[in-house]
């Protein structure tokens, strides 16, 4: 069997991607928004805040958790979301040094 396409990228080349892929979504930012506006752990407020049915919110939840921006903990019946500061911080030096390709660069035309 082949490659998959994300093998032939670097580490960083892919979690770019990821992070692009995760903020090409309004709901996902509206909810990172929302959870640093809080600066707290939030368990089921997002439907109301957010304007989405559940299981919509749960996917977005479910994306934004898997490349680590945030960090769910059980408690009693529900699951209560934060961002997860360390690799928030990770990301915006991950973004930070590919947005901040152009500082150093000629024009080339």
């Amino acid at each position: 069997m082949g490659l998959a396409k994300t093998e032939i990228f670097t580490d960083k080349q892919n979690q770019i991607a990821q992070y692009a892929k995760v903020f090409g979504h309004p709901a996902r930012v509206a909810i990172l928004q929302y959870l640093y506006k809080l600066n707290a752990c939030v368990c089921g407020d997002l439907v109301d805040e957010i304007g989405l049915a559940q299981p919509t919110i749960s996917q977005h939840l479910k994306e934004l958790k898997q490349v680590g921006l945030i960090k769910g903990n059980v408690e009693g019946t529900s699951v209560c979301y934060c961002i997860d500061a360390d690799n928030w911080t990770k990301m915006k030096e991950i973004m930070s040094e590919f947005l901040d390709q152009d500082l150093n660069q000629k024009d080339c035309c």
